[in-house]
């Protein structure tokens, strides 16, 4: 008898969890927010595998240095930041992000590097980087795990999708206080 009720739990548990995987997959299902800014599971499934598909294809490209640029979906819309040393390399990693299936549309936010760093300035803006992620997790006023930071000889880039203009407003000052900032670029957009 116990065999035979743990393997209609087994049997239960494993109906749940394909339920619950196919509703995640549905395009229509219950918006997660009640916001117009609203996403479905389903979307944001698809964005990550969108952000994982065009992360994979700036790192097998030789020419683009894809450890500088930070990858950012939302309803299909790709947003590149980062730095890069050259301008062919911004246009090389638009067009690898457009090329990729199922992307709407690319923003690119992607800026030129200044004069080389040394690894004492990358290891500051290391720890610059390491203290705004910090902050703005620590800040209930702004949801940090939607914006990302790239530091680079102390200037700070934010990007990201963000709920609205109060939190792009807190997230630039926070940043700009923190210690060894020289200069904070707003590269976020408000969520459609």
């Amino acid at each position: 008898m116990k065999t035979s009720l743990g393997t209609h739990n087994l049997s239960l548990a494993l109906v749940s969890a394909l339920s619950f995987y196919m509703a995640g997959c549905s395009r229509t299902d219950a918006p997660l927010a009640a916001s117009g800014t609203a996403t479905t599971v389903g979307t944001e499934i698809d964005d990550s595998l969108l952000t994982t598909h065009v992360k994979a294809a700036l790192a097998d490209n030789m020419d683009i240095k894809s450890f500088d640029i930070k990858v950012e979906t939302r309803k299909a819309e790709v947003m590149l930041s980062g730095f890069v040393d050259n301008q062919t390399q911004i246009d090389h990693a638009v067009a690898v992000a457009r090329a990729i299936p199922g992307v709407m549309t690319v923003t690119n936010k992607v800026s030129l590097k200044g004069a080389p760093t040394s690894i004492g300035t990358k290891v500051d803006d290391t720890v610059i980087t390491t203290r705004i992620k910090s902050v703005l997790m620590a800040d209930v006023g702004v949801k940090s795990a939607d914006i990302a930071v790239v530091t680079r000889n102390g200037e700070v880039q934010l990007s990201g999708f963000v709920n609205n203009q109060g939190q792009i407003d807190r997230a630039l000052e926070i940043s700009g206080g923190v210690e060894g900032v020289i200069k904070v670029s707003n590269d976020m957009s408000i969520k459609k």
